[in-house]
Protein backbone atom coordinates (compact mmCIF):
# COMPACT_ATOMS: atom_id res chain seq x y z
CA UNK A 1 0.00 0.00 0.00
CA UNK A 2 1.93 3.30 -0.79
CA UNK A 3 2.42 6.19 1.49
CA UNK A 4 0.57 9.42 1.76
CA UNK A 5 0.54 12.29 3.34
CA UNK A 6 -2.66 14.00 5.55
CA UNK A 7 -3.89 16.88 7.18
CA UNK A 8 -6.08 16.07 10.21
CA UNK A 9 -7.96 18.49 12.30
CA UNK A 10 -9.63 17.20 15.78
CA UNK A 11 -12.24 19.81 17.43
CA UNK A 12 -13.66 19.59 21.20
CA UNK A 13 -11.74 19.41 24.20
CA UNK A 14 -8.67 18.52 22.79
CA UNK A 15 -6.16 20.77 24.26
CA UNK A 16 -4.87 21.10 27.79
CA UNK A 17 -5.75 17.22 28.17
CA UNK A 18 -2.50 15.76 26.72
CA UNK A 19 -3.89 15.09 23.57
CA UNK A 20 -0.62 16.04 21.77
CA UNK A 21 1.70 13.97 23.73
CA UNK A 22 -0.51 11.37 23.71
CA UNK A 23 -0.78 11.43 19.93
CA UNK A 24 3.29 11.54 19.31
CA UNK A 25 3.11 8.65 21.41
CA UNK A 26 1.04 6.68 19.83
CA UNK A 27 2.33 7.53 16.47
CA UNK A 28 5.75 6.64 16.93
CA UNK A 29 3.77 3.13 18.01
CA UNK A 30 2.22 2.97 14.94
CA UNK A 31 5.01 3.83 12.25
CA UNK A 32 3.39 7.55 11.70
CA UNK A 33 5.41 10.32 10.97
CA UNK A 34 4.87 14.11 10.80
CA UNK A 35 3.94 16.59 13.26
CA UNK A 36 1.05 17.63 15.70
CA UNK A 37 0.31 20.91 16.91
CA UNK A 38 -2.61 23.24 19.05
CA UNK A 39 -4.21 25.60 16.80
CA UNK A 40 -5.21 29.34 17.46
CA UNK A 41 -8.98 28.31 17.61
CA UNK A 42 -9.09 25.51 19.93
CA UNK A 43 -8.39 22.76 16.91
CA UNK A 44 -5.38 20.04 16.85
CA UNK A 45 -3.87 19.73 13.48
CA UNK A 46 -1.93 16.60 12.98
CA UNK A 47 0.23 15.98 9.77
CA UNK A 48 0.41 12.53 9.25
CA UNK A 49 2.36 10.78 6.75
CA UNK A 50 2.04 6.99 6.82
CA UNK A 51 -0.29 4.23 4.86
CA UNK A 52 -3.39 5.26 5.11
CA UNK A 53 -4.48 2.15 7.06
CA UNK A 54 -1.62 3.06 9.97
CA UNK A 55 -3.22 7.09 9.88
CA UNK A 56 -6.59 5.38 10.66
CA UNK A 57 -5.91 3.37 13.08
CA UNK A 58 -3.92 6.17 14.92
CA UNK A 59 -7.12 8.22 14.58
CA UNK A 60 -9.23 5.15 16.11
CA UNK A 61 -6.61 5.12 19.27
CA UNK A 62 -7.11 8.43 20.12
CA UNK A 63 -10.67 8.57 19.70
CA UNK A 64 -10.31 5.64 22.26
CA UNK A 65 -8.79 7.72 24.53
CA UNK A 66 -10.22 10.97 23.99
CA UNK A 67 -13.94 10.14 22.33
CA UNK A 68 -15.69 11.98 24.56
CA UNK A 69 -13.87 15.37 24.06
CA UNK A 70 -13.55 14.65 20.64
CA UNK A 71 -16.61 16.16 18.68
CA UNK A 72 -14.96 16.33 15.20
CA UNK A 73 -12.28 15.01 12.76
CA UNK A 74 -11.87 16.28 9.99
CA UNK A 75 -9.12 14.17 7.15
CA UNK A 76 -7.59 15.77 4.24
CA UNK A 77 -5.85 14.04 1.62
CA UNK A 78 -2.69 16.26 0.98
CA UNK A 79 -1.80 16.08 -3.28
CA UNK A 80 1.95 15.17 -2.56
CA UNK A 81 3.80 12.99 0.25
CA UNK A 82 5.88 14.75 2.61
CA UNK A 83 8.72 12.91 4.13
CA UNK A 84 9.47 13.25 7.44
CA UNK A 85 12.05 11.26 10.07
CA UNK A 86 10.26 11.12 13.14
CA UNK A 87 7.14 12.37 14.89
CA UNK A 88 6.98 15.60 16.47
CA UNK A 89 4.78 18.14 19.06
CA UNK A 90 4.96 21.33 17.38
CA UNK A 91 4.43 24.61 19.47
Amino acid sequence: MARLTETVHFSGRVQGVGFRASTQRLARDSGVVGFVRNLADGRVEMIATAESDAISRLIDRLNGLYGNGIVGIDRLPKPEVEEFSDFAVRR
